[in-house]
């Protein structure tokens, strides 16, 4: 039997069997980034049978995925505001076949895959609040959700969606591990910068002296930035170095591929010139030559302590028993995108736990209390 719990702020129900199984059910669909058309297809029946409008857009078309981002929306039966619950759809590898293992209240994969709770336990967790909003009929404005493509990676889901269509301008992002209760308000600005430094190719056993070694130039540059955590505002990191076909053969040439990230757009821009700066004097040193670029992949948030939607969550946690708190993101997520389109958004804890690992799991009772953290905002703002 699904449980009722009585609080200040009324009577409401979540029916948790169906809510596992309808998690369950989605992390069995494969929808790995680009690939999300199945799962897409899958969730847009599940809403037009609850009643809701809804429409697949072209964002896929323009960023190389099988699916576009899902957009539904359940119209008000009061005049309270619209308001916007968003989740992406697909997953990081390796995610196919998932098989979900339950153990002692716990959800894991089978040790093989994530298990993809990041982030089908937001869209999970949204569908069935707003499944107990129409079987309840309890008062609500319009709702709207969209559920995001690409997200891994690079946004593109979000960053292709046309805000025009959407009428609600403040939005609640369901995607951190954080504890139910969590309210993220603030988080950074990435910036990725590819270089490619260009040697010169000689025999390394015969003529060694006549080459320019780009593997050399990449290991001068790397060797002499500031890395990692570089404040509590800013972090950087060279994740990828491809180059090199032989030992017999000095490199001509190598890539390498970094990020920076900060809260301050200054900091931001301090540790990219950084970062830039040591790839262009490493090449000169060995008369070599270097291919910078930078790509600017989203700005910052930041959402004010006093503002209105971060005071309705809270409002929405205590009325159902959880204890709200505010926090920052190092990780950037659609919140950045929907903030630089005109909604005021959020991203909200769900207990995603170890995400992008074989070790990712989410305790039932936080999928429990996510949603009905969805289900009490949609409630306060009825």
């Amino acid at each position: 039997m699904p449980h009722i719990f009585i609080i200040e702020g009324g009577e409401f129900m979540i029916n948790e069997k169906r809510l596992l199984e309808r998690f369950l059910n989605y992390v069995q669909i494969d929808s790995p980034t680009k690939y999300e058309r199945e799962f897409a297809e899958y969730i847009m029946k599940e809403m037009e049978k609850m009643g809701l409008e809804v429409h697949m857009d072209d964002a896929g078309e323009k960023v190389g995925s099988n699916s576009g981002n899902v957009i539904g929306r359940l119209k008000g039966n009061t005049d309270g505001e619209a308001i916007l619950f968003s989740a992406h759809m697909d997953t990081v590898s390796p995610g196919k076949g998932i098989k979900p293992v339950i153990k002692d209240g716990v959800i894991y994969s089978d040790g093989t895959t994530v298990l993809g709770g990041d982030d089908k336990a937001g869209i999970a967790a949204i569908l069935e609040a707003i499944e107990t909003v129409i079987e309840k009929d309890i008062p609500h404005g319009d709702i709207e959700v969209v559920f995001s493509i690409y997200e891994e990676g690079g946004l593109y889901g979000a960053k292709n969606l046309d805000y025009t269509k959407l009428k609600a301008k403040k939005g609640f992002v369901l995607d951190s591990g954080g504890n139910p209760g969590e309210i993220i308000i603030q988080g950074p600005a990435q910036n990725k910068i590819y270089a490619k430094f260009i040697g010169k190719e000689a025999h390394a056993g015969v003529a060694p002296e006549n080459g320019i070694s780009a593997i050399q130039m990449a290991a001068e540059a790397i060797s002499n930035m500031k890395l990692l955590r570089i404040d509590e505002e800013t972090t950087a990191n060279i994740g990828v170095i491809s180059g090199g076909e032989a030992t017999n053969i000095v490199t001509k040439e190598v890539k390498i591929q970094g990020e920076a990230r900060s809260l301050s757009d200054e900091k931001l821009q301090k540790q990219t010139e950084h970062m830039v700066k040591c790839c262009e004097e490493a090449a000169q040193k060995f008369g070599g030559r270097v291919e910078v670029e930078v790509d600017h992949s989203y700005g910052a948030f930041k959402v004010e302590e006093d503002a209105e939607i971060v005071q309705k969550v809270k409002e929405a946690c205590r009325n159902i028993g959880l204890e709200p708190y505010t926090t920052s993101s190092g990780g950037g997520s659609d919140t950045n995108i929907l903030n630089a389109n005109g909604i005021v958004a959020v991203n909200l804890g769900i207990g995603e736990r170890k995400p992008h690992t074989v070790e990712e799991h989410i305790h039932i009772k936080d999928l429990e209390n996510a949603a009905r953290l969805v289900l009490e905002i949609i409630k306060i703002h009825a």
